[in-house]
């Protein structure tokens, strides 16, 4: 079997607006929208709010190709954004997130992040099982 495109997902954000937020509600916001392992790798390296503003924007990305938007039982941790072990993001699915991406027929989930001092942006292709 050929493995597929199912959805395409994008999303752009200002990373003034994420440092933002994260000074104003710090470990508040922090632990609502990122895993534990999310924050260990973006606040233990230099440029931690471009780190979680580019998180921020891959979870967005993938929720769009979940197509369900952030409602009901879905969590913003259900999407863990973190590198391998040569940098590249990689998406795991996680509760609520994880039946949704089963029941569209996806197996996987590519993601690339990229920012300039002013934007995040992220890409989340799903493909087919």
């Amino acid at each position: 079997m050929n493995t597929q495109i199912v959805a395409h997902g994008i999303d752009l954000v200002q990373i003034e607006r994420i440092d933002r937020v994260w000074r104003a509600h710090g470990e508040r916001f922090l632990n609502r929208i990122f895993t534990a392992g999310e924050r260990d790798y973006c606040l233990g390296g230099r440029n931690a709010t471009e780190r979680l503003a580019g998180r921020f924007a891959a979870k967005e990305a993938v929720m769009k190709v979940l197509g369900t938007g952030w409602r009901g039982e879905i969590r913003w941790t259900d999407i863990e954004t973190l590198p391998d072990a040569l940098g590249k993001p990689l998406v795991t699915l996680h509760g609520a997130c994880a039946q949704r991406a089963a029941s569209l027929g996806i197996g996987r989930i590519l993601l690339s992040i990229s920012h300039t001092r002013e934007h995040a942006i992220a890409s989340a292709i799903a493909l087919s099982v």
